[in-house]
C-alpha cells in the first residue's frame, strides 16, 4: 500500500497533481479520487461528463459519491474501472489499464450516439431544443408533445419514404435525373455475369459494376476493363443485392455534396483507401499501422473508418499485381479500395467554397428531383471549380440518410456545422419545439393543484397532459394509472404527440432516484414542506433537506419563467434564495413576506375577506369570491383556497386570459370526475362522507381543521397510511385522530412498504389511545371491507372520513355499492 498512489500516477499521468502530498488513502481522498479517475476515463470516451460530488450518509464510514453521465451504461462502466484501479494499486496488483480503457472506447463507440447523430443533437442543445434519446440506436425526439420532431441517423420527420424508396434504386434515380436534364451516366441492369459483360461492351470500356439497392460503398467496383474484373466485380454486387447494375466509369475525382434544405452545406473531395509503400513492410502491416490513427474506428463511431482487407480489397490488389504480402516500393501509392468511401477507409477533404455555382445548382435540383430534405450526391468531376457540363462531372448517384462525418471531421479543410444546418431546416428561427410545462411539487397538495392547472390551461382549447398520484392524462383521458407523478410518466406526456402544454406532479422518489424529465419548465410550483414527509428514507431525515429534493423544482424553471411559492412556508420562501427566479407568491393572508414581495414591484396572490386578490407592487385587484370557486366550499376548506392560489397563480404565470382563469375556477368542482379522492363530500344513506387521500401528519392535520367547518356531531374515520414513514410519525396521527372521532377503523392497504402486517394499525392504535375522546378502535385487514364496516356502524346525521389509499379503488367501490 506504501506506493499505491504511485501505482495510479504510472497508470494516469494526469492524477499526478491531485497526489501530489497525499500519503494516506483515507475514505475523503478515495472517494475524491473515484471521482477524478472517473472523469478522467469518461473524457477518454469523449463523454460530456463534468460534475462529481461526495456527500456524507447516516452510516459510519459510508460516503455516496455522484457524477454526472450522458450514457448511463458507459459512464457506469468509467465508475466501476476507477473502483477497480484503485483497489488494485492499494493491493499492489497489477492492472492492464490500457486494454481496460480500450475495452471502455469499444463500449462508449457501441452505446453513445455516433458523430452524425451527435452533431445535430449539440446542434439542437445549442437552439434550447429540448432531446431525447428513444433507443439504443439512432433515433431521437427533438422538442415535446405536439411540437415535437425526430431524427434517426441523416434522416429527419421531414424526409419522405417515397425518397428514401426511390434513390434506394439507383437506376430509377438516374432516369429521374437524366429526365430533368441532369448528366448521369449511361447504364442498365444485368441479370447476370455474362448479361454484365454484355453491358459493358454496349457501353464501352471501362465500366462500374455496382448493387442496383447498395450504399455505403458495398460491393462497388469501379473502372473495369477485362471480362474477368467484370464478372468479379458482379459477384461481389450480386453478393449485396439481387440486382446488379453496370454503367459507364467516369472519369475524374469523387465528390461528396451534400444538400439540406434547399442549399449546399458542404461537399468532399474522398480518396479511396491506400497506403503508402516504404519498402519494408507489407500492406497488410502498412493497413495495420495506418488503422491506429485515432480516428479510425469500427464502423462509424469515429471521424474515419477502419482499412479491412475483404474480398474486394483483395481483388483491387489483384489488379494491381499484389497481395497483402506484397511489400510496395518506397512512396508508391497502393489502392485497397476504388471507391472513395469513408465507410470502407476512404479520407475527405473539405472543398465547400471551391463548388462552381452550376453544380450547386444542380445538386439542390438532383436532391429535389427525387424528395429528399437531406441528401448526399456522388458526383465525379475533373475540375469542380468549373461549370458542370457533359464532360465535367456526372452524377453518380443519390444518397439517403447520407454519413455527416466526412464534413464534420475532415481529413483536411474547415470543418461544416451540417448539424446546425439539419436543425435549422426542422425549426424555424426562434422556435425549441417546446410546449408550456407547469411543474408541481411540495408535500400536501400537489395533485388537486396539478389537476386544477390542468383544467385552467385546457380552457384555452389546448391538449393537456398531466400526471399525477392517480395517472397519466391526456387531453381528459387516462392513458395509465397508478402512481404516475415519477420522471417515467412525465416524459411519456412530453413525447405524446398530441400533448400541447404538460402539467407534472413532481415526486420526492422520482427526483431522488431519476431526477426531473424535463430541463426546464415555464413554471415551478411548489405547495409546501411544512414538516415533511417520508423522512428517514434515502438520506432524507429533516424537513431542511426535502426542501433542497423538492427544490430542484425552482432550479429548473426557466430563465423567462415563474415560481410560484407558498409565502407562508419558510423552507419554501428560502428557495427562491437559494435559485433567484422571478417569483410569485401565494399566501391565505397577506404576511409579511408577500408585503416586502410586492415592495419590489413583484407579483402575489392571497385571499382577503372571502376573496381571491391579485397584486402586483402597488397594483391589486379583487380576482373572484371564493364562493364562485367550487373546490374551496365557499371558502371554508383552507387547504383546498391555497390549492386555488397556488393554480390561479400558475395559470396567470403562462398569460391566460384572466376570463379563462375565471371560468376554470368555477367549473372545477371537487367531485369524484374531476378531483376524485381529495376532499369529495358525498352522502350515503343520511351519512355525510368526505373521501380523501391525505395520509401524513400536515396533511391530516388540514383535513381535520376542515372538517371542523361541519356541523355534525358523530364523527368516524377510516384511515390508514403508507408504511415509509416514521413510527413517530404513524404514532402521532393516530393521537390526532383521537382529538376528532368517535370511531376510528384502522386498515392496512396496498402501501404497506416493508412493515410487517398489523404493524401500521398498531402503531396509529397506540397514537389514539393516548387519548380518552374515541369510544372505539377497530382494525380490519382489508381497505374496502374497512370501508363497509364503517358505513354499517353510522348513523343518519353522521360524519364519516374515508382515508383513500387508493382513491380511484374507492371511488369505485362506492359508487357501485352504494349506487352514486
Amino acid at each position: 500500500m506504501s506506493n499505491w498512489n504511485e501505482w495510479l500516477v504510472s497508470w494516469l499521468p494526469g492524477l499526478d497533481s491531485v497526489l501530489r502530498g497525499v500519503s494516506k488513502p483515507d475514505q475523503f481522498t478515495l472517494a475524491g479520487l473515484l471521482q477524478e479517475i472517473t472523469l478522467h476515463l469518461a473524457s477518454r470516451s469523449d463523454l460530456k461528463m463534468g460534475f462529481c460530488k461526495t456527500v456524507p450518509t447516516s452510516e459510519p464510514n459510508v460516503l455516496r459519491v455522484i457524477v454526472q453521465f450522458d450514457e448511463e451504461k458507459v459512464s457506469s462502466e468509467a465508475f466501476q474501472l476507477a473502483r477497480r484501479m484503485i483497489d488494485a494499486a492499494l493491493s499492489g496488483r497489477l492492472f492492464d489499464v490500457a486494454g481496460a480503457i480500450a475495452d471502455l472506447h469499444d463500449l462508449a463507440d457501441d452505446v453513445c450516439l455516433g458523430p452524425s447523430t451527435r452533431s445535430m443533437v449539440d446542434a439542437a442543445l445549442v437552439r434550447g431544443i429540448p432531446v431525447r434519446r428513444l433507443t439504443e440506436g439512432s433515433l431521437v425526439q427533438l422538442g415535446w408533445g405536439a411540437r415535437q420532431k425526430k431524427i434517426l441517423a441523416a434522416a429527419t420527420s421531414q424526409t419522405s419514404a417515397i425518397a428514401e424508396d426511390i434513390v434506394q434504386d439507383k437506376d430509377l434515380t438516374r432516369i429521374l435525373l437524366h429526365n430533368v436534364g441532369l448528366p448521369v451516366p449511361r447504364g442498365r441492369p444485368v441479370k447476370s455475369a455474362e448479361d454484365a459483360w454484355v453491358a459493358a461492351m454496349e457501353l464501352g470500356v471501362p465500366v462500374v459494376v455496382k448493387p442496383r439497392d447498395g450504399n455505403q460503398g458495398r460491393g462497388v467496383a469501379l473502372n473495369l476493363s477485362t471480362r474477368e474484373q467484370i464478372a468479379a466485380a458482379y459477384e461481389a454486387a450480386f453478393a449485396e443485392s439481387d440486382s446488379v447494375i453496370v454503367e459507364q466509369f467516369a472519369e475524374g475525382a469523387d465528390y461528396r455534396l451534400l444538400v439540406i434544405g434547399r442549399e449546399l452545406i458542404a461537399a468532399s473531395r474522398r480518396q479511396p483507401a491506400h497506403v503508402i509503400g516504404d519498402g519494408l513492410h507489407t500492406i497488410a502491416e502498412l493497413v495495420t499501422e495506418k488503422n491506429l490513427d485515432p480516428r479510425r474506428a469500427a464502423d462509424h463511431a469515429a471521424a474515419l473508418s477502419k482499412i479491412r482487407i475483404d474480398a474486394v480489397a483483395l481483388g483491387v490488389l489483384a489488379e494491381q499485381g499484389m497481395t497483402p504480402e506484397s511489400i510496395p516500393a518506397a512512396r508508391l501509392k497502393v489502392l485497397i479500395r476504388r471507391n472513395a468511401n469513408l465507410s470502407t477507409g476512404g479520407t475527405a477533404e473539405d472543398c465547400t467554397d471551391q463548388v462552381h455555382p452550376t453544380i450547386r445548382d444542380a445538386a439542390v435540383e438532383a436532391a429535389q428531383a427525387v424528395g429528399l430534405d437531406i441528401c448526399g450526391i456522388d458526383l465525379v468531376a475533373i475540375d469542380i471549380t468549373q461549370p458542370l457540363s457533359e464532360r465535367n462531372g456526372v452524377i453518380i448517384e443519390l444518397n439517403a440518410r447520407p454519413g455527416l462525418r466526412m464534413h464534420l471531421y475532415p481529413t483536411e479543410g474547415e470543418p461544416r456545422a451540417v448539424g446546425k444546418a439539419v436543425i435549422d431546416t426542422m425549426f424555424e428561427q426562434g422556435q425549441n419545439g417546446r410546449i408550456p410545462v407547469v411543474a408541481v411539487t411540495g408535500v400536501n397538495g400537489k395533485t388537486t393543484t396539478t389537476r386544477f392547472t390542468a383544467h385552467m390551461i385546457a380552457q384555452t382549447g389546448k391538449v393537456v397532459g398531466h400526471t399525477s398520484t392517480d395517472g397519466v392524462f391526456i387531453g381528459g383521458r387516462m392513458i395509465d394509472s397508478g402512481d404516475c407523478s415519477g420522471p417515467k410518466s412525465a416524459r411519456n406526456v412530453l413525447s405524446y404527440p398530441i400533448t400541447e402544454a404538460a402539467v407534472l406532479e413532481v415526486a420526492r422518489g422520482g427526483i431522488l432516484r431519476e431526477g426531473l424529465a424535463f430541463d426546464h419548465c415555464d413554471v415551478g410550483v411548489v405547495t409546501n414542506i411544512g414538516e415533511g414527509d417520508h423522512l428517514g428514507i434515502s438520506e432524507i431525515h429533516t424537513p431542511e433537506q426535502l426542501a433542497e429534493v423538492k427544490q430542484c423544482v425552482v432550479a429548473a424553471v426557466a430563465a423567462t419563467g415563474t415560481a410560484v411559492l407558498n409565502a407562508e412556508d419558510p423552507l419554501v420562501v428560502r428557495m427562491v434564495e437559494t435559485f433567484p427566479r422571478r417569483t410569485l407568491f401565494f399566501a391565505l393572508n397577506e404576511n409579511e413576506v408577500i408585503r416586502q414581495h410586492r415592495a419590489a414591484g413583484e407579483r402575489a396572490i392571497f385571499a382577503r375577506d372571502g376573496k381571491i386578490v391579485r397584486a402586483e407592487g402597488a397594483f391589486e385587484e379583487v380576482f373572484i369570491d371564493l364562493t364562485e370557486v367550487p373546490l374551496t366550499h365557499g371558502g371554508r376548506i383552507g387547504f383546498q383556497v391555497a390549492n386555488t392560489l397556488a393554480a390561479v397563480g400558475a395559470a396567470w404565470s403562462l398569460g391566460i386570459d384572466d376570463e379563462l382563469i375565471r371560468q376554470g375556477c368555477r367549473s372545477f368542482v371537487p367531485s369524484f370526475d374531476q378531483n376524485s379522492g381529495r376532499f369529495n363530500v358525498i352522502e350515503i344513506s343520511g351519512v355525510t362522507v368526505v373521501v380523501d387521500y391525505g395520509h401524513n401528519v400536515d396533511a391530516l392535520r388540514a383535513l381535520l381543521s376542515a372538517l371542523r367547518q361541519f356541523p355534525h356531531e358523530r364523527r368516524l374515520v377510516v384511515y390508514s397510511t403508507a408504511g415509509d414513514r416514521r413510527d413517530v410519525d404513524l404514532i402521532e396521527q393516530g393521537r390526532l385522530l383521537s382529538t376528532e372521532f368517535d370511531e376510528a377503523w384502522l386498515y392496512e392497504g396496498d402501501y404497506v412498504r416493508g412493515r410487517e402486517q398489523g404493524e401500521i394499525m398498531r402503531l396509529l392504535a397506540q397514537g389514539l389511545e393516548s387519548a380518552a375522546r374515541t369510544a372505539r378502535v377497530e382494525c380490519i385487514l382489508g381497505h374496502l371491507k374497512c370501508v363497509d364496516l364503517a358505513l354499517g356502524s353510522a348513523r343518519p346525521g353522521d360524519l364519516l372520513m374515508i382515508q383513500a389509499d387508493t382513491a380511484d379503488e374507492t371511488v369505485q367501490h362506492l359508487r357501485a355499492r352504494y349506487g352514486l
